[in-house]
């Protein structure tokens, strides 16, 4: 019996990002064990890291051994229970930088909204997947006069077949992690829609849903809610960075962002070498949220640039299974996953050279931590069931069957 079957290439790219992630944490996590402080030494990550790893990675191989179809009855009790344990964190959770984002496990730290991103994209292909006789008959987007809401027919069917069903947890998943973690919220939605956009949901809904995240920002921001505050500081020290001068500042004013972007410049073509980072002693977090600004100062931009072809592949690949997929909701899964993991690392990269303000997005799979690569690796793991099951061709419905058709 083999023990990795699916999309090899998958296999591949999950193990190079997989030997990348113990060369980066053990070489950026030289700050933490060395701070006067913590009586840890470099060793003591990288075994972390390790057994991490080795844990995630033997949950992958289980993941893609199941059937998707289990994957279909099991999206609404997971979602279920990762809405609850996200909700839950701002009550018994643990606060960092005054956002509450893990709860304590004994000597672990958990992160549910990581699994309810996950579980977000499984319940979404699930109710998509679903409708696709009628989905494009669907309206998923209410009048804005909300008064009309309980009194007209109309509207009453919009809530019953589009905007409870499809609708709804989406936006019920983004208010629940938005007050902890932003940019989390903004990359569900942003998958979410793609997600709706492919399972041909009506391109006016899709417009109107756009206005109407428009508008809830605006009015999020106005109200100052969530991490509202938080927000604007990071758009505003992004503006300051491109629109003035910094050749004199201290480097002891120098944001995370600046010491990334110097990281890259040191960095050049082909690097410092392994352990030789100089800034990595000068960032808060060169382990996980700049993971990829250190990986260039010491591997160089050419292997930072066959890293970053490593998560666009991981996206090409995945649209490769879509195509090979008989029915919707294993072809809707595919796309969903491979977009929160290839977006995320995206978010990541444009963080570290100022494209875009700080998010706190880590890099999947290298960057230090558990929760983040525990579920990334399972998102990969139903990747890989959806690619096994193609190429077994143990669908249940003829191959020439599209999700495009009714």
């Amino acid at each position: 019996m083999r023990i990795f079957t699916g999309d090899r290439v998958l296999w591949i790219i999950v193990a190079a990002l997989a030997v990348i992630s113990i060369l980066v944490v053990y070489s950026s996590t030289a700050k933490m064990a060395y701070d006067a402080h913590a009586a840890r030494t470099t060793s003591h990550f990288l075994k972390q890291q390790v057994m991490i790893l080795t844990v995630s990675l033997g949950l992958m191989i289980a993941v893609h051994k199941i059937n998707c179809r289990v994957y279909n009855h099991l999206a609404v009790p997971a979602y279920v229970l990762s809405v609850l344990l996200t909700a839950a964190v701002y009550f018994i959770g643990a606060t960092t930088n005054g956002a509450a984002r893990w709860i304590p496990i004994g000597p672990f730290q958990f992160q549910p909204s990581e699994a309810l991103k996950v579980a977000t994209v499984l319940f979404l292909a699930r109710q998509l997947a679903g409708r696709q006789s009628k989905i494009d008959r669907i309206r998923i987007v209410p009048s804005w006069r909300f008064w009309t809401w309980r009194s007209s027919p109309a509207q009453r069917r919009i809530w019953r077949e589009g905007t409870v069903p499809i609708l709804l947890p989406v936006v019920l998943s983004c208010l629940v992690i938005f007050p902890a973690h932003t940019s989390s919220a903004v990359l569900v939605f942003a998958a979410s829609w793609v997600m709706m956009l492919i399972g041909r949901v009506r391109i006016g809904e899709l417009l109107k849903l756009v206005g109407w995240a428009a508008a809830g920002i605006v009015l999020i921001m106005a109200l100052n809610l969530g991490r509202s505050e938080t927000a604007e500081g990071r758009v505003s020290t992004w503006i300051h960075l491109w629109t003035r001068s910094q050749t004199e500042k201290p480097i002891e004013h120098l944001t995370d962002t600046e010491r990334s972007m110097i990281a890259i410049h040191n960095g050049g073509i082909l690097g410092k070498g392994a352990g030789q980072s100089d800034i990595r002693v000068e960032m808060i977090h060169p382990e996980s949220d700049y993971a990829y600004a250190f990986f260039v100062e010491e591997y160089g931009i050419v292997l930072a640039a066959a890293l970053l072809m490593l998560y666009l592949w991981i996206f090409f690949r995945a649209i490769e299974i879509f195509r090979r997929c008989g029915t919707a909701f294993p072809g809707l899964l595919v796309l969903g996953l491979a977009l929160l993991i290839t977006c995320q690392a995206l978010l990541h990269i444009m963080v570290t050279v100022n494209l875009i303000p700080e998010t706190g997005q880590t890099l999947p799979l290298i960057s230090r931590g558990g929760s983040s690569v525990l579920f990334t690796t399972i998102a990969l793991g139903m990747i890989l069931s959806v690619s096994r099951q193609n190429d077994e061709q143990s669908h249940d419905t003829p191959k020439n069957e599209s999700i495009y058709e009714k």
